[in-house]
């Protein structure tokens, strides 16, 4: 992957049919993680571990800090984590592609300044199978 700018990653909600952007992110993270299953035993060549490819779980995890814009992207936020709602996320990454699905808010907080702007964070968690849609 080339060098792009990091407003161009964007984090998207499914607002009815239609993505809607949730306004001000000015960090994101995505991480991609898989667990292992250990199936060393005392024959495993050399005492290695072995294991077993395939079986694991796998998920993701997005987090993201700014400033809420609209009320729009606020308030759908906030009524998604207090009712504990899976909704449908995407991740554009620019000149790599999409990625789609379930995600549960699993944090959202709000901070501020005296002399400043209201900033919140949110921390999502996979709740299904994950689509990659290539550039």
């Amino acid at each position: 992957m080339v060098a792009q700018a990091g407003k161009d990653l964007l984090l998207k909600v499914d607002n009815g049919g239609s993505w809607l952007t949730v306004a001000g992110l000015r960090s994101k993270r995505l991480a991609f993680n898989a667990e292992t299953v250990d199936v060393t035993d005392s024959e495993s060549a050399g005492r290695w571990r072995e294991l077993l490819g395939g079986a694991g779980i796998q998920r993701a995890s997005l987090t993201g800090a700014g400033l809420f814009k609209d009320q729009a992207s606020d308030a759908l936020v906030r009524s998604a984590f207090f009712a504990g709602a899976i909704l449908t996320w995407q991740l554009v990454i620019p000149a790599f592609g999409t990625v789609s699905g379930g995600f549960q808010i699993t944090a959202l907080e709000y901070a501020g300044d005296h002399n400043g702007e209201v900033r919140f964070e949110l921390a999502l968690e996979s709740a299904g199978n994950l689509t990659f849609g290539a550039v």
